[in-house]
């Protein structure tokens, strides 16, 4: 049994092929592992290692809830044909609803892909996929929104594949005074209004430092040009970065359905009568 789990770890470094499709090949050809290697190569499963270095830039992204926990899962793809494919679906089901066993809202990728799955870690049930279905298969995204007593969770997934499965999935975690009909619609709503503006924080103050610096440098650096005067350039400046402030922010964004008014203006009129307050949100987009 020892020498078996030896060679399993070495045909696995020569061939990139799975745990259990090594393991059946050394069972298959008594523990030989070149006529293993051979074996692997009939059936299409060595060297799935080397698919890692293609470009992966289409697939799916999938939303996955429990009683606990509500998580969107993003896996990339070379093609659209593959992330269409049965096999790839029912795969993404599989590591999704695993993820949820998790309850670590902390959870990072590399210590999800180290986890072991029935038996089998994260990491090589990724080479299994990619020698079955012949892609590079990536795991890029692991988004966790854990759920309490207080919160209310909002979903949507667009251009479909299945239920749960599209090319764009989107979480709202909110505080609802009272989850009606009309609150149920209204998180709905925001969450299309999410997936079509993509915003990039929730308000000014959780954009990324960094960022707004940037951003600045650039529009400071365009106004210059212009030679205007020093009070006028600083004027200018306050009313780009507003601009950008109510394109970038979902609080300041205008509302997809109503253009006359901002989130805030759609959120402060619906809590007069049933307060609706916005926790967090998170979305995944797979880039065509």
């Amino acid at each position: 049994m020892k020498d078996l789990m030896v060679n399993i770890k070495n045909l696995r470094k020569i061939t990139g092929a799975g745990f259990l499709d090594c393991k059946k090949a050394l069972e298959e050809n008594k523990n030989d592992i070149d006529n293993s290697i051979d074996f692997l190569r009939k059936k299409g499963l060595a060297n799935a290692n080397k698919k890692f270095s293609r470009e992966a830039n289409e697939g799916a992204v999938g939303i996955f809830s429990n009683d606990n926990f509500t998580n969107i899962l993003q896996i990339n793809t070379e093609t659209d044909f593959a992330a269409k494919n049965e096999v790839f679906l029912n795969f993404m089901n599989e590591i999704g609803n695993f993820s949820l066993n998790i309850e670590d809202s902390n959870l990072t990728l590399e210590d999800f892909n180290s986890m072991i799955f029935e038996n089998i870690s994260i990491s090589d049930r990724f080479k299994s996929i990619i020698s079955k279905i012949g892609e590079n298969i990536i795991l890029t995204k692991l988004l966790i929104a854990e759920k309490t007593n207080e919160s209310f969770i909002s979903q949507y997934i667009h251009n479909p594949y299945k239920k749960n499965i599209g090319k764009i999935a989107v979480i709202l975690k909110s505080e609802v005074e009272n989850l009606n009909e009309e609150a149920e619609l209204l998180g709905k709503n925001l969450c299309m209004h999410i997936a079509a503006s993509k915003p990039l924080a929730l308000d000014i103050e959780h954009l990324d430092s960094k960022l707004l610096e940037k951003e600045r440098a650039v529009q400071l650096e365009t106004i210059k040009e212009s030679n205007k005067p020093n009070n006028i350039v600083e004027k200018i400046l306050n009313g780009k970065m507003k601009k950008f402030y109510s394109e970038s922010t979902f609080m300041n964004q205008q509302y997809i359905m109503d253009s006359e008014k901002t989130i805030s203006d759609i959120l402060n009129n619906f809590s007069k009568e049933n307060k609706f307050k916005i926790i967090n949100y998170y979305i995944a987009v797979v880039v065509n």
